[in-house]
């Protein structure tokens, strides 16, 4: 059983950089494509971003893109989610996900629906 451990989050000023890990526990090998969510209170949750099967494939929420980086050790079984210039209203709950299913390139990593393990989630409070 595949389990999702994050880390990495806390209490940041507006404009600091903050870097969440996901590790991935109990998968032989890193064919999965991961993204990364957030949910603030009272707000539905949403894309931050995600790699394909192959780092070559990233995407990012448009307020996000040029302020965070998604990247995955393979040799580790982790990803990392980079932010940059944190705001205020990037304070939510940041959730990764993993798909471990090789999907047509059609379904995009910003589809939640297409992944089946999902962290436990981390918080991340950006003050002004």
């Amino acid at each position: 059983q595949m389990q999702l451990v994050e880390s990495g989050g806390g209490l940041v000023q507006a404009g600091d950089s903050l870097r969440l890990s996901c590790a991935v526990v109990g998968h032989r090998n890193s064919d999965y494509a991961m993204g990364w969510f957030r949910q603030a209170p009272g707000k539905e949750r949403e894309f931050v971003g995600g790699i394909g099967w192959s780092a070559g494939t990233q995407k990012y929420a448009d307020d996000m893109k040029g302020r965070c980086t998604i990247s995955r050790d393979n040799t580790n079984n982790t990803g990392t989610l980079q932010m940059n210039s944190l705001k205020p209203e990037d304070t939510a709950d940041y959730y990764c996900a993993v798909d471990p299913i090789h999907r047509p390139d059609t379904v995009g990593v910003e589809a939640a629906w297409r992944y089946v393990y999902w962290g436990q989630g981390i918080q991340v409070t950006v003050s002004s």
